[in-house]
């Protein structure tokens, strides 16, 4: 048993590992740039290996994409669960962790571009994003109705509220100058904050 454990433990690291250099080559190269041969010689493995464990090149990338998006998901949660039961204080926890490390990184952004760039061309890419973006949005929707707004209300004001993260969170990512984490947080705190007074 004991051995049987040690072989699994081996093969969940190798497809860890394979994952994990993935998102670095998408994040160095593109998507364009990416291929089984870079991916393998960043990993250290043969190419065979790769085919191991993944249906090729594409599943390997979408499933790096899904790795990606359930790291963030987690981050972002737990970012709301950690500040306690107060509801605007749960909802403004979740909505600024997007501005702070490990979210607020360029790898992440230069990995999250090339998954982007790659939604229109590839159905398993645009149905992660798709599920991605509706889960960040089911996430907040409760937060939202925890504040006092109504199941209708919250829906735009999720829909909303996401844009205006992603849009805070890819200017701060390409160019940290412009303005800093402390101020998207205020600017993200500021609009939660109108919202919640007069719901969209």
């Amino acid at each position: 048993m004991a051995r049987a454990a040690s072989t699994r433990e081996s093969a969940d690291f190798r497809r860890q590992s394979l994952i994990e250099a993935t998102a670095a080559c998408l994040a160095e190269h593109g998507a364009a740039g990416t291929s089984v041969r870079t991916i393998c010689a960043r990993a250290g493995v043969s190419p065979g290996l790769l085919r191991h464990y993944f249906d090729g090149i594409d599943d390997l990338i979408a499933v790096t994409y899904r790795d990606v998006t359930d790291r963030v998901s987690a981050t972002l949660r737990e970012a709301g669960e950690a500040a306690g039961p107060e509801p605007r204080a749960r909802l403004i926890a979740f909505v600024t962790a997007s501005f702070r490390p490990p979210i607020a990184d360029p790898a992440l952004l230069a990995t999250w571009l090339a998954f982007w760039s790659l939604v229109k061309t590839r159905p398993a890419i645009a149905a992660i994003h798709g599920e991605t973006y509706r889960g960040y949005r089911e996430e907040l929707e409760p937060l939202l109705a925890g504040c006092g707004l109504t199941i209708a209300q919250a829906r735009p004001a999720a829909i909303a509220l996401t844009a205006l993260v992603d849009g805070l969170w890819l200017e701060l990512s390409l160019d940290p100058s412009t303005f800093t984490p402390a101020e998207a947080s205020a600017m993200a705190v500021r609009w939660v904050d109108s919202l919640l007074e007069r719901p969209l």
